[in-house]
């Protein structure tokens, strides 16, 4: 794809999460109709997630009605032009339903296989993240890059923690091994918004295991093209085995750690 097809697919990306993020935030103030459970009993999903989702394939159907759409509230549609848009209408619902800052609106477009596009809208810091594959990271159009730090015992790390019971008690296990050879830990509730935290430098590393592409996609782009190395444990991308976002100069320090925890298995 040209850089100006990219960068078309980043536009209506753009748009549509604003669109999505403005609906959201209205719906703040208003008493949860429905507050329904997905995976476990904490994992929740609000009629704002499904009608945000909704403004975002309808936005979808009226314009660019043959492309694929995955999406976190059970969009599942195939297409015919190679592109797939992968949607996170609120990132952060228990952040959401609390009203504590830390969700955003995560949308990505893939080309024949490959994220070239995301957008992060995080409306209550007032932050919306961009990138194009290959032509770098932005925070609020301004560029932004991952931290300088290189010693890992001085490294601020983001991590998330599973909606399964027993897996929260392996990863809190995990947590234990490593955060003597930290600086410290932060638990934001949002992998879009703790991979793009990792993208302007508000903290130096992030970590989870049980992540799916709608969680990922477009933050990883944006950490990738702010750089971060954005990997699995061995060497492959992010994906629902672990996700590992830092700069190069204490990535190996902190898989190594991470290893050594058995994260790979929390």
């Amino acid at each position: 794809m040209t850089d100006s097809g990219a960068a078309a697919l980043l536009d209506l990306a753009t748009l549509m999460a604003a669109d999505a993020a403005s609906l959201i935030v209205e719906g703040l103030s208003r008493a949860r109709t429905t507050v329904d459970t997905k995976t476990t009993g904490t994992d929740m999903v609000t009629e704002m997630d499904r009608a945000a989702e909704a403004l975002i394939l309808g936005r979808l159907a009226d314009v660019r009605p043959d492309d694929a759409v995955l999406g976190e509230e059970g969009a599942d549609r195939s297409g015919t032009t190679g592109v797939r848009w992968i949607v996170d209408p609120i990132d952060g619902t228990t952040n959401y339903i609390y009203g504590h800052a830390g969700f955003a609106v995560s949308i990505a477009a893939e080309v024949d296989g490959v994220i070239v596009a995301g957008v992060v809208n995080d409306p209550l810091h007032g932050d919306v993240f961009t990138a194009i594959g290959g032509a770098g990271a932005f925070r609020n159009g301004t560029p932004i890059s991952v931290s300088t730090e290189t010693d890992l015992a001085r490294a601020l790390v983001a991590t998330g923690f599973s909606y399964e019971p027993d897996r929260r008690r392996r990863q809190a296990g995990v947590l234990g091994h490593i955060i003597g050879s930290i600086r410290d830990i932060r638990r934001m509730g949002a992998a879009s918004v703790d991979l793009c935290s990792v993208a302007c430098g508000r903290v130096d590393a992030y970590y989870e295991r049980g992540l799916q592409p709608w969680d990922h996609a477009a933050g990883a782009l944006i950490a990738t093209e702010a750089g971060a190395r954005v990997e699995n444990l061995t060497g492959g991308g992010p994906a629902f085995d672990f996700c590992l976002a830092a700069p190069a100069a204490i990535f190996d320090a902190l898989r190594d750690l991470l290893i050594d925890a058995d994260a790979g298995n929390a």
